[in-house]
């Protein structure tokens, strides 16, 4: 009489096979994920961009220099409220950003003529469209950049939105 079930080879190939498939699964749906969060971050410095360097740029009280984009939409904020119901929630970087850090930043030029927002990008093979920079750059356009530095999410790609 003979006795049916698995072997215990048959049970470690199938884990073995199980294994593989769910690493494969998990490659692809990390880059789709990343790719999903730079899309998010596109669309936010997109957004905010239209509203701080739509036709000009916004000086802060501190003056030109870099800033995270919390602290300038809560100044924006303060000293403006009827624009708060437009500026809703402060946007941060879907990975890792906070309320106090967005990773979301805004530069502005002494004389408040070119301003930029800009984010870095965890896609590193993200098609660069801006060649002529190595950093983000206010009033150097409008896309993405491959800079000289690393950024926070890894990679030497950001993204940027420019009066210019």
């Amino acid at each position: 009489m003979r006795r049916r079930g698995f072997t215990l080879i048959e049970i470690l190939i199938v884990v073995a096979i199980i294994g593989v498939l769910t690493t494969l699964g998990m490659v692809a749906g990390g880059n789709a994920l990343r790719q999903a969060r730079d899309v998010k971050r596109k669309t936010a410095i997109n957004q905010i961009g239209r509203f701080l360097a739509g036709s000009q740029c916004y000086m802060p009280d501190a003056g030109a220099g870099d800033y995270d984009i919390g602290d300038i939409i809560g100044e924006v904020k303060t000293k403006f409220p009827q624009y708060a119901q437009f500026l809703g929630a402060v946007p941060k970087d879907p990975k890792g950003g906070t309320e106090a850090v967005t990773k979301y930043r805004y530069a502005v030029t002494e004389s408040g003529q070119a301003c930029a927002l800009y984010a870095n990008l965890e896609n590193p093979n993200e098609p660069v469209t801006l060649t002529s920079l190595t950093a983000p750059t206010p009033g150097g356009g409008s896309g993405v950049l491959d800079a000289s530095v690393t950024g926070p999410n890894g990679t030497t790609r950001y993204f940027q939105a420019s009066n210019k």
